[in-house]
């Protein structure tokens, strides 16, 4: 079981104090998680990738610091520093870091097709 670091009377932290790298893959630290949503810090030292694969629900990526690419169903998306990407559930996705790259990591439950 993965302890989570912030807890519903935590109100903040800071990125600084909780962001780290490792040389040998992607680094996850689960911030908070509910009964919708997972909140995961995730870093990426420089060169390191995350391999293509899907997830069964809606992600979004909010770079903090750092450079890469999120290859999302073949179209390339630069992160940068105050980028926000989706990625719908199901999608084939990838990120290769181009410097080491930290960002936040939402996951929900996937958003059903509504026609109004």
């Amino acid at each position: 079981m993965t302890a989570t670091l912030m807890s519903s009377q935590t109100t903040a932290i800071r990125w600084a104090d909780i962001i780290e790298y490792s040389q040998t893959g992607a680094k996850r630290k689960i911030l908070l998680k509910d009964g919708s949503c997972q909140y995961v810090l995730v870093s990426l030292a420089a060169g390191m990738d995350i391999a293509e694969h899907t997830a069964g629900r809606n992600a979004t990526v909010n770079v903090i610091e750092g450079q890469g690419v999120l290859t999302l169903e073949s179209k390339e998306i630069v992160l940068e520093s105050g980028v926000f990407a989706f990625v719908p559930a199901n999608a084939r996705h990838a990120i290769k870091a181009m410097t080491n790259i930290a960002f936040l990591l939402t996951l929900s439950e996937q958003i059903a097709d509504s026609k109004h």
